[in-house]
């Protein structure tokens, strides 16, 4: 499929791309979030409850709306990456990659051999059935591939990990990257602030793609990103964008008792 993978294009040449997070299942929620313009969006696999067969509607929901379906699985697994590319995903966000090793192996779970060794399968992905040629011939060219920086362990091998053929761009995961430094939470703490740094100065170093999750619906905080030279952002979340603006709407009503 791959209609018009644009994010891909973007990455290839380290340039800004700016995506969001969702977590609710409902079909409306992508086609709500489309309207404010992002390039992608990530299905969370990994923190949701999402099931495969709602993903695969989301999927086509984004697509559908001009934006890039991207699933982060709920880990490093083959299975897992194999049926949300078949549901259509053009590619993945991988949690806890931590060594070179589990970059080739991530890459490995997208690609068909002789690159990889994911199998073959006629789904969404491939028009069930006859559109595999077609899947086949651009899947090297149009898959993404992001991997998760949120183990201490995986700031010592970043120069190796990001070197790998097939990775597209990396992803600070801020509250596991804390906790690997038994700091959960503390994201002003030195041991962190160093920590971020070295994965700032290595992506630097190599022109690669370096992301950042934003959490609070806040652009001044995308924007000081941004400065910083982060080239693939998540702007929050679907729950966050609505609990905050029901929670900031209903505060200033209750501010004129």
């Amino acid at each position: 499929m791959f209609k018009l993978n644009k994010v891909k294009e973007k990455l290839k040449n380290n340039q800004l791309t700016i995506g969001s997070w969702v977590t609710l299942s409902h079909t409306s929620i992508p086609e709500i979030i489309a309207t404010a313009g992002f390039d992608w969006l990530a299905i969370d696999m990994e923190h949701s409850v999402i099931e495969f067969s709602e993903a695969q509607a989301l999927i086509s929901l984004i697509e559908a709306k001009g934006m890039v379906p991207l699933v982060r699985v709920g880990e490093n697994n083959p299975y897992l990456i194999k049926r949300v590319m078949d549901a259509g995903a053009y590619g993945v966000i991988v949690p806890m990659v931590n060594k070179k090793d589990d970059a080739i192996k991530a890459v490995k779970a997208v690609k068909y051999p002789p690159y990889g060794n994911r199998g073959v399968g006629l789904a969404r992905a491939q028009n069930y059935g006859i559109g595999f040629e077609e899947y086949r011939s651009g899947l090297n060219d149009n898959s993404i591939v992001i991997v998760q920086i949120e183990h201490i362990d995986a700031v010592r091998n970043l120069e190796e990990i990001i070197a790998v053929d097939g990775v597209d761009g990396c992803i600070v995961g801020p509250y596991d990257l804390s906790g690997s430094l038994g700091i959960a939470g503390q994201f002003e703490h030195p041991d962190m602030l160093d920590a971020v740094t070295q994965i700032e100065e290595a992506c630097k170093k190599h022109k690669f793609p370096l992301g950042f999750h934003v959490i609070p619906p806040d652009h001044k905080l995308v924007e000081e990103k941004i400065v910083k030279g982060y080239k693939f952002i998540a702007f929050s979340i679907d729950f966050m964008f609505l609990g905050n603006k029901c929670r900031e709407e209903m505060q200033g009503l209750k501010s004129k008792d």
